[in-house]
């Protein structure tokens, strides 16, 4: 079983483009990413952070509906 990552927001950000999000903007030090998913849109936002602390991502990761290997895969 993989742990998740403490990881940069700029991998973070270009994993999840990978996995079909788009950044639709970026407001002081948090960025806003969407995807449409079975018709539906899941928006999460990602802290601008050097380091993004594991439990931060964990969280993000589940709101996004990203599971962990498919996210790791696309680091």
């Amino acid at each position: 079983m993989s742990t998740v990552p403490s990881e940069n927001y700029i991998r973070i950000v270009a994993a999840l483009v990978r996995l079909g999000f788009v950044v639709v903007r970026q407001r002081g030090s948090h960025i806003r990413l969407e995807r449409t998913i079975a018709g539906r849109t899941v928006k999460i936002t990602v802290p601008a952070h050097r380091s993004v602390k594991r439990s931060t991502l964990s969280r993000r990761l589940k709101q996004a509906e990203v599971a962990l290997d498919d996210f790791l895969n696309a680091l």
